[in-house]
């Protein structure tokens, strides 16, 4: 089978029923779950207000609770918004031809255009998506790889890329404030590193057979989300619960550096994506992450005598390539990726 042949998109509206191969094990299928309109909805308008340390309270809780919020009047533009969502959904019904240089199985590879999950050829059972990755700072330096169709793509993810910085730059100066830690504690090498991962799901003729992301936790600092079709999925107290996508909203997600940072205070949300049989879904997700040299462990301010750390102090480039290593390996769990770190 030629390499452009696997992206599911290629394929996928010519047939009626699920290959055996995307056919999940029962044990992996997203069978127990039910929608939720109680993940908080954050306005981030209050931050220069009156209400801000109301604003960071709430913050706090809803990492601390769910590891995940959605955030209003964020500062993003709707057009903005709107006119990314739309370049992506151009994107992937492209024919396979037009982007075919961005095929890649290496994965390593910064800029890449890939089907299932990090490893197809060794996978059971795939998933059901193709997804676009990249580098999205800074733009200097990374701008020349991203793809070149269509032919406004650079230009709309660069305003994109520029705005979602600035959102998740009050977001972290936020949640430094509401943990105590000293100014600007998030900023330089703690979010030196900032990508995007573009998932395309498309219409699935089995969904409850399938699934378009296994559960997992982020290794970074921060992820934000933009999706305007049901999907994603979180995992609170042990029970799946579904995000209701409001329009212009993002999703906040609280990856395993803030918990580890927190010293287990805020809580790493895992998450995953399902599928649906009339609607091709897309989630443009963006990761602020430590340079790779960065030294990480619980901030001295919640740490003491009562509340001993609970997490190792390591380079973020030890703790990245164990969370791929076991990625890449299909055994990625909490248990995997936060256990060498444990005390």
């Amino acid at each position: 089978m030629a390499q452009s042949d696997l992206l599911v998109s290629s394929w996928c509206k010519s047939v009626d029923s699920l290959p055996e191969d995307y056919i999940m094990p029962p044990e992996k299928r997203a069978t127990d779950f039910s929608i939720s309109k109680d993940i908080p909805v954050l306005d981030l308008e209050q931050e220069a207000g009156p209400a801000r340390s109301t604003l960071i309270q709430q913050i706090i809780k809803a990492s601390e609770e769910f590891g995940a919020f959605q955030v209003v009047n964020h500062g993003v533009s709707d057009d903005l918004m709107h006119e990314t969502m739309k370049l992506y959904e151009e994107f992937f019904n492209l024919p396979v031809e037009d982007n075919e240089n961005l095929l890649s199985d290496d994965f390593y590879k910064s800029v890449r255009l890939y089907t299932s999950g990090y490893n197809y050829a060794n996978e059971d059972f795939h998933l059901w998506k193709d997804t676009l990755k990249h580098p999205a700072h800074p733009l200097e330096t990374v701008v020349q790889g991203w793809p070149d169709k269509p032919e406004r793509y650079r230009n709309i993810i660069a305003n994109y890329s520029v705005e979602v910085r600035k959102m998740g730059y009050r977001i972290l100066d936020m949640i430094c404030e509401g943990l105590g830690l000293d100014e600007g504690f998030f900023r330089g090498e703690l979010s030196k590193g900032m990508g995007m991962v573009i998932n395309n799901y498309p219409p699935c003729p089995e969904p409850s057979l399938a699934m378009g992301i296994h559960p997992h936790c982020d290794p970074y600092t921060l992820t934000i989300i933009q999706q305007q079709v049901y999907g994603l999925q979180i995992k609170k107290n042990g029970q799946w619960i579904g995000v209701d996508p409001l329009p212009n909203a993002f999703v906040i997600m609280i990856p395993y550096q803030l918990q580890i940072i927190s010293n287990g205070k805020l809580s790493s949300c895992e998450h995953r994506g399902v599928t649906n049989s009339s609607t091709a879904r897309i989630s443009i997700v963006t990761f602020f992450g430590p340079s790779q040299e960065s030294i990480i462990g619980p901030a001295k301010e919640h740490v003491s005598v009562s509340n001993p750390p609970r997490f190792k102090t390591y380079k973020y480039l030890d703790f990245q390539m164990n969370y791929l290593y076991h990625l890449s390996k299909k055994n990625l769990c909490n248990e995997t990726a936060l256990g060498p770190y444990l005390l």
